[in-house]
């Protein structure tokens, strides 16, 4: 990739944490940064729509992809397929736009591996009591389900030492800046520097 991309970030989080909240409001307050839509063969949901929630497709479109090599990562999740588009991510990219890929920690594996200069992050919940509040306060799940996504919560949690960065999700706003001053981090790598100011810099060295 040359240096006047945009950067890949990986986001992972449990159930709960406020990932996609943390995510939407991001892309709200910071130009350039925007989220891969993935693809899925899951059913379309009232008031979504296909492209900006999803990419729907059926299963036949979805093995095709697959055998294509067409995704950076792809799973199965209770029957349906959800996967992130190798092309789609490539082309934001090239536009110089910074891109999230909100996915879990097997999926994050996936991607490091094709592409390994992406960034990523981990999003915490400040303790389990405030996971299992939040989880309650859905008001969606039985107790049942609920120590369920508790046990896969614990699972997923022992993989943050895999990511870049570790954002605890206590005070919203408090998180919301550290994933703005990581995203700020990243437009400052002389990696991005060196394309964006490559006029400045042969003025300032030239003798």
């Amino acid at each position: 990739m040359t240096h006047s991309h945009g950067t890949l970030y990986i986001v992972s989080a449990p159930s709960g944490a406020g990932k996609t909240s943390l995510v939407k409001a991001l892309i709200e307050q910071v130009d350039e940064v925007r989220v891969s839509v993935s693809h899925t063969t899951r059913p379309m949901r009232p008031g979504e729509v296909d492209g900006v929630n999803y990419h729907f497709v059926d299963h036949a479109q979805f093995r095709q992809m697959i055998d294509q090599q067409a995704f950076l990562e792809h799973a199965e999740v209770f029957g349906n397929y959800y996967g992130t588009a190798r092309s789609s991510v490539e082309q934001s990219l090239a536009k110089g736009h910074d891109t999230i890929l909100e996915i879990d920690w097997q999926g994050a594996q996936q991607v490091r591996r094709v592409l390994p200069q992406a960034r990523s992050i981990f999003i915490l919940p400040p303790s389990r009591e405030a996971l299992r509040e939040r989880l309650n306060n859905r008001g969606q799940d039985s107790n049942g389900v609920i120590e369920q996504r508790m046990a896969q919560a614990t699972d997923e949690m022992s993989h943050y030492h895999e990511y870049d960065f570790v954002v605890i999700n206590d005070e919203f706003s408090i998180a919301l800046q550290d994933l703005k001053a990581i995203v700020r981090s990243g437009h400052l790598a002389s990696q991005r520097q060196q394309a964006q100011l490559q006029q400045l810099l042969d003025a300032l060295l030239s003798d």
